[in-house]
Formats: C-alpha cells, sequence, structure tokens
C-alpha cells in the first residue's frame, strides 16, 4: 500500500521514523512518501520519499505565523498537488495541526483515508478543532492517557496504544551506552555536566540564547560550579550559525555545542534546563533533574493565556496533573531564576528524590514500550477494513 505521512517539526520526525519502521514491519511492501526529517529519512527505504524538510516550514506561535504566511500557504498549496498526483491509499498526519487541518480536509473532500497520529492538543486550545476531527479524519491515534476520558465526552473515535517516545527513548543508542563512551565519542572532559535545549526553532533558539548562555556564565563563576560543563543540544534542523552570536561574547569557552547529541547530553547531565515539548518528556524518561524555560513572542504569550485553558506548559506535568518540575514562562525565565533552580536541583538530594519519583509515575502512566509498532498494526488493520 501507499502510504502518505507529514510530519511539521523534530517531534514529529522522531515519531513519524519509529512509525514508519512499524509500517514496514507489517507491510514489507510499502510505499512511503512523507514530509518529515533527517529521522523519517534514515527510516525510509533506500533513503527514498522524502518530500520537503520540516526545517523549510517548522514555525510556532500566532505572530510568527503570520510572517511566514505567505511560504505557509505555498508549502499547502505543494502538499496538495503531490498527494493528488501520488494518490495514496491513506495520508497519515503526525501532530503539526496548523498545517495539518488543512490537509485532512482536503484529503477527506478528495476520497482519502485519513489517520491522524498524535492528537492535535484540543483539549489545551481550540476546541472548535474538535468538529474538523469528525469531520475530515477517518480515525485519530492518542498517545496521553489523560486524552482518554477528554476524547470519551467528546464521542470521538480514537485507538490508544501507549506513548511511542517509550521506544525511542529506550531504544535509543544514550540509554544504551555508557558515560565513558558519550564523553569520547564528543571529545569531552570528565566533567559533570549542564544540558540546555534552546528549542529546534529560529526564534525559540534567538529568544533562549541569551538566557541560557549568561544563565551559565553566573554558575560557572560560582565555585563549586566553575569545572562543569555546559552543553547546548543543538537542534537537528539548526546549524552552528543559529548559535555562534551568543557563544562568541567573552572568554566562554565552557560552553559547548553538540549536534545529534541531545538524548545523550540529558542522560548524562546533572541537571537540565528544557525549552518545553516533547524534550521534557524525554529528559523525564531519562531520569534526568530538569526546569522548563519558555520564553515567546508578547503578543503570542498574550494571545495564548487567553485561550489555552491547562494549568501547565509540560506534558510530564500534565500526565501526573502535579507541579513534578517548575516550569518558568517569559519574564520568569531568566538567569538568576534558572541558576537557583538548579542549583536546588543538584544541592538538595531531598528534592532530586522527590522529582524521581514523579518521573516514575510519569512513566508506569505511559505504558510499556512497542507503542510504534502496535500503532502500526492498528493503522494496518482499520485499512484492511
Amino acid at each position: 500500500m501507499k502510504y502518505y505521512l507529514i510530519a511539521g517539526e523534530a517531534s514529529g520526525d522522531l515519531h513519524g521514523s519509529n512509525l514508519m519502521k512499524g509500517i514496514y514491519a507489517e507491510d514489507p511492501e510499502a510505499d512511503i512518501r512523507f514530509w518529515g526529517g533527517d529521522m523519517m529519512l534514515s527510516a525510509s527505504k533506500d533513503g527514498k520519499g522524502l518530500v520537503r524538510h520540516y526545517r523549510e516550514g517548522a514555525v510556532m506561535g500566532f505572530v510568527e505565523v503570520l510572517a511566514k504566511a505567505r511560504k505557509l500557504l505555498g508549502n499547502i498549496s505543494f502538499c496538495k498537488k503531490d498527494i493528488l498526483e501520488w494518490h495514496p491509499d491513506v495520508v497519515i498526519l503526525i501532530d503539526y495541526p496548523g498545517f495539518n487541518f488543512k490537509i485532512a480536509e482536503f484529503a477527506h473532500k478528495a476520497g482519502l483515508k485519513v489517520f491522524y497520529y498524535i492528537a492535535p492538543k484540543v483539549w489545551a486550545s481550540r476546541e472548535g478543532r474538535i468538529r474538523k476531527l469528525k469531520a475530515y479524519v477517518d480515525k485519530l491515534f492518542i498517545v496521553f492517557p489523560f486524552e482518554k476520558p477528554y476524547f470519551d465526552s467528546k464521542g470521538i473515535d480514537y485507538i490508544y496504544k501507549g506513548n511511542p517516545l517509550v521506544d525511542a527513548v529506550d531504544g535509543s543508542r544514550a540509554m544504551n551506552e555508557s558515560r565513558e563512551d558519550f564523553l569520547k565519542r564528543c571529545t569531552l572532559e570528565d566533567k559533570p555536566v549542564i544540558a540546555m535545549l534552546a528549542g529546534s526553532r529560529k526564534g525559540e533558539i534567538n529568544t533562549m540564547m541569551p538566557v541560557l548562555t549568561e544563565f551559565a556564565e553566573k554558575m560557572h563563576s560560582i565555585q563549586e560550579y566553575s569545572g562543569y560543563q555546559f552543553l547546548i543540544a543543538g537542534a537537528p534542523s539548526r546549524s552552528m550559525t543559529d548559535y555562534e552570536p551568543w557563544l562568541n561574547e567573552g572568554n566562554r569557552k565552557f560552553i559547548k555545542v553538540l549536534f545529534g547529541e541531545t538524548q545523550s547530553i540529558i542522560r548524562n547531565a546533572e541537571a537540565a534546563i528544557v525549552n518545553s515539548g516533547t524534550a521534557s518528556l524525554e529528559t523525564v524518561l531519562f531520569n534526568t533533574p530538569q526546569v522548563v524555560g519558555y520564553i515567546t513572542n508578547p503578543i503570542t504569550y498574550w494571545l495564548a493565556r487567553k485561550i489555552v485553558k491547562i494549568k501547565y506548559i509540560s506534558l510530564g506535568n500534565l500526565i501526573i496533573d502535579k507541579l513534578a518540575f517548575k516550569e518558568f514562562i517569559q519574564d520568569d525565565c531568566n538567569p538568576d531564576a534558572l541558576v537557583k533552580e538548579v542549583r536546588e536541583l543538584i544541592e538538595n538530594q531531598s528534592r532530586r528524590s522527590d522529582m524521581l519519583s514523579d518521573y516514575a509515575d510519569i512513566r508506569t502512566a505511559l505504558g510499556n514500550s512497542g507503542a510504534s509498532a502496535e500503532v502500526a498494526k492498528a493503522m494496518l488493520d482499520e485499512l484492511k477494513k
């Protein structure tokens, strides 16, 4: 069968790649065409099938979307044309709702089967999209346990097989290699690590890097932390030029950017500062104490406060409905606040133990490994009907 997958950002690329492996296992003759990234490309047959890389269109926030409206509309138009010409048996949409809802409507009206994998966060905002899910999506595949009662209450049929991030972490190189191997591979000294994740989008990097580098300078100036190394996880869709402006200020040799090592950096860190998103949940699964920091355009933030109706911005906290780790947003996300919190995470053993206990609850709620393969199997079962 022919499968057309659309992922628009790094997390979708990760989950899309694992889904592709599951599809190939269930349907060895599968022909997959996709929008995604390097991970999906690696999972593809003979390195073929990539239509467009997500780095060409990844954007988040109301103001940011408006700024790139023409390019986004061009991508949507191109995608519709490409789907019609290829005529797949199913279109599988992976998160990325601003783009994918438009494709869902188009594909449905074109008579194509539409699956939505990793539900749009209608439980957080824009609940009006429920109508579109019912109208244009043949089957919804959800990945969080707290989504089950929500979609039950909305009368939407769904399939839940656990969370694919468990597979991605358990099977990762980071989880299965020694610290010594990590340090040797990345030519790092055997010093304690603090992980810093600035996000995957250009806008996120531009707002978080000034805060993170100043945080690192303040921490490094404290005698107990002068021997630490501060590692920035370079986003897969970005290059060194996105980070250099903030690294060239002063003597910041204790700050390093590593690409392709996000999970290993997290796993080998004493503590992590994470720019929300899927990475914060990965940090939970790697058992690394963390604080979430998030800064966006002030107008975007003002609008978000008007429509977002959830208590927390981090998936881990949402899963157990509790503040397992702190979230510093906008002005609260500043170097001094981060220094205080990271020191607390490293120096206060009782605090670390409590956080790791909450992590265990989150891990339990996510279920066992094997979700990606189970979802792929469920999708094929649906198609055979």
